[in-house]
């Protein structure tokens, strides 16, 4: 069976670590697989370099930007490219295109339809998208989403067959938190009993990047300790633009933030970390809550999207959102509490390691590979 993974783009992001870890348990014999990224030789190219690559027969003359709305303009733009891709897709004879995130699923949808070919319309984003609520019911062979909260809402007949395929991670990671933590502490030059807080993503609104530096500068109001915010990811990814850097440089008190740039593998970085502050808004479920999860770094996160789900069972602190106060005294509370912390890293680890292990995520997609091979 031949499987197209077309990619738009060519900043790293969760969804690019996710379909990895999908390619690298699909067995060889039974399925090939084509990387398509729209940057040849790009960061992208690089990350699947261990698999078979051709370039994307259309690339948009520039890239879409992630997260940004997609109007008619840009729609117009994407079809441009589609004859090419259904020639592309004949040619290369594939039987199923997954595609991995909004922009993929602008371009190669269509495609993919006219060409004859099965669409897996792979959802990680919100229930009230645009193209999952009116292109999808359309074009998809099959719809997965990462949580429930990502299910499309409505009674099309692609609605009702979408599915959770939660993301696949390698469940056995451990990290060494004493290493990684003194790694960094040497790094900052701070305090060795500074309090780190973790951010892992793009910085995207939906992210609430500011929200995180506020929240990590009131925490350090009530701590008697140091407090540093320590942001990682592409910095090529952002939405928020100058604001970022120029809040970054209003910090002022006990506390700072840090530019740390893209780092991998992140669990690593994570486990250095005394904490992770999610304070994103309707995030369908975050990468970076479940390998905090797996390496015991505590999680508190805003009560939206598909953190309420990743941290069920007592997994992690919810708090409100778009409040970096009500994030800041539930961080202090937490810091304040060891034997509640402990039990959190515990339940934490136990819950991700039964949830989100790699073997669920492949067994589940492959089952739908061979059902529309079948069909």
């Amino acid at each position: 069976m031949r499987i197209c993974f077309p990619f738009a783009g060519d900043e790293l992001g969760g969804s690019h670590v996710s379909a990895r870890g999908l390619m690298e348990g699909l067995d060889p014999g039974r399925y090939r697989l084509l990387v398509v990224p729209e940057v040849p030789e790009g960061t992208i190219a690089g990350f699947f370099s261990e698999f078979a690559q051709v370039p994307d027969p259309a690339p948009p003359a520039r890239s879409f930007v992630p997260g940004a709305r997609f109007g008619l303009g840009k729609a117009l733009r994407a079809l441009a490219g589609v004859p090419r891709r259904v020639r592309f897709l004949r040619e290369n004879a594939i039987d199923v295109v997954h595609s991995n995130d909004g922009r993929s699923h602008a371009g190669w949808a269509l495609a993919a339809r006219l060409a004859g070919a099965k669409l897996v319309w792979h959802h990680r984003g919100d229930p009230d998208a645009r193209g999952l609520r009116y292109a999808a019911p359309l074009l998809a062979s099959r719809i997965f989403t990462v949580s429930r909260f990502s299910l499309p809402q409505g009674g099309s007949s692609a609605a009702k067959a979408a599915q959770v395929v939660y993301s696949p991670f390698d469940t056995t990671v451990t990290a060494d938190w004493a290493t990684m933590r003194r790694t960094l502490i040497e790094e900052l030059g701070c305090a060795p009993d500074a309090v780190l807080c973790g951010w892992f993503g793009n910085f995207v609104q939906r992210k609430r990047p500011l929200e995180f530096v506020e929240a990590v500068e009131r925490l350090g109001a009530l701590l008697d300790r140091p407090v540093v915010g320590l942001m990682f990811g592409d910095p090529r990814n952002t939405e928020v633009g100058d604001a970022l850097p120029e809040r970054i440089a209003r910090v002022s008190g006990n506390a700072r933030v840090v530019m740390m740039g893209y780092r991998a593998p992140g669990y690593e970085w994570l486990a250095g970390c005394d904490l992770l502050l999610v304070p994103a808004a309707r995030e369908p479920l975050g990468r970076t809550l479940v390998e905090a999860m797996l390496v015991g770094t505590p999680v508190v996160a805003t009560d939206s999207g598909g953190n309420p789900e990743a941290l069920e069972g007592g997994c992690g602190v919810l708090c409100p959102l778009d409040d970096p106060a009500a994030m800041a005294h539930a961080a202090a509370d937490l810091l304040a509490d060891p034997e509640r912390l402990d039990a959190i890293r515990t339940r934490a680890r136990s819950e991700a390691r039964r949830r989100f292990s790699r073997e669920n995520h492949i067994r589940q997609v492959t089952a739908v590979y061979e059902e529309l091979a079948g069909g």
